[in-house]
């Protein structure tokens, strides 16, 4: 076990999925916290029994896993303040045998590196087209990159200088404390290891179109705060959905009404050069042409509910109203 090594796993009624979470964070790391957000299983008394430091999050405030990761985090200074590196995973994930120790060694050899991530798979790809969409969306260039997601490896004193997580940003919060990093002079990583197995258990069309929802939200509100040149952050993929997803079916309606059957081919023929364009694009990252066209009509169809997400976002800052988790699990 590494003791300037920690891990924060954030969880809500994930059942055994935590339990095989926890443990794997246990094999090779004697500190671990874990911070719960109002679950009604027996979640809590699973991490006590194992052997976790339990933090339960007040329901008097909106649960995020931004806010779970900062408690946790504050909760493994308390404890162990020496710490040199934190591993955030989520409590549906497992970590790989032998990633804390290749995460580990990857920044003490690169001075100049903040976080590194690797390969998020899923557990059980054949068990539904959108757990299939999801393997392959984790399936990220290895190297230097500009992001990593909610499972990572970072270093104590980058999280502590840039202030952690945001605690109010619902979705895309990773991606976010990524920005700021990266602004401070930072560099981050994807290694070439495994690096999590996640079971996002998704085997319905109302989950995969709460999740786009979200995604939809994350670009809204990632591009609000750092949408600004140089960093553009969400820029490129926010228009995307604005576009495909408001405007043009918007103007198909409005412009061609008289005539819509012409407008709708218009429309469609629209989306399915998008489609082909996308499939294209994932056949060259290796991925057979089935599943290529498979991830490609996830892309196009989720230009909709992204863009309700972002609309949610807009309709949430002109009312002032408080934000809530989108769940789809």
């Amino acid at each position: 076990m590494f003791s300037d090594l920690g891990v924060v796993a954030i969880g809500r009624n994930e059942g055994p999925r935590l339990k095989a979470c926890l443990k794997s964070a246990l094999h090779d790391s004697a500190h671990l916290v874990y911070v719960d957000s109002g679950s009604t299983d027996d979640s809590v008394s699973m991490a006590i029994e194992l052997g976790a430091d339990v933090v339960s999050l007040d329901r008097s405030r909106p649960f995020s896993a931004a806010r779970g990761r900062n408690a946790g985090f504050q909760r493994l200074m308390q404890i162990t303040p020496e710490l040199r590196f934190v591993q955030f995973v989520d409590g549906d994930c497992e970590i790989a045998e032998g990633w804390l120790q290749q995460a580990r060694a990857a920044l003490l050899s690169n001075p100049q590196t903040a976080a590194v991530c690797g390969r998020r798979r899923e557990r059980y790809p054949e068990a539904s087209i959108f757990n299939q969409i999801c393997d392959i969306e984790w399936d990220t260039p290895i190297g230097e990159t500009r992001v990593c997601g909610g499972d990572a490896m970072f270093r104590c004193d980058v999280v502590h200088d840039v202030g952690g997580y945001k605690d109010d940003v619902i979705a895309g919060e990773d991606y976010e404390i990524c920005v700021r990093i990266r602004q401070r002079g930072w560099k981050l990583q994807r290694l070439d290891h495994e690096m999590t197995m996640h079971d996002v258990n998704m085997h319905k069309l109302s989950q995969w179109w709460k999740r786009a929802v979200r995604c939809g939200h994350a670009f809204a509100e990632g591009f609000a705060m750092h949408g600004r040149a140089p960093e553009r952050h969400f820029a490129k993929p926010l228009r995307s959905v604005v576009f495909w997803g408001g405007i043009l079916p918007l103007l198909a309606i409005v412009l061609c009404w008289p005539t819509h059957f012409i407008s709708l081919g218009v429309l469609a023929l629209a989306y399915a050069l998008l489609w082909l364009k996308a499939t294209r694009a994932i056949r060259r990252r290796g991925r057979p042409t089935s599943l290529s066209m498979i991830y490609a009509a996830s892309c196009v169809g989720s230009k909709l509910p992204e863009c309700i997400g972002a609309s949610q976002y807009v309709w949430r800052q002109l009312t002032r109203t408080s934000p809530q988790i989108i769940e789809y699990k």
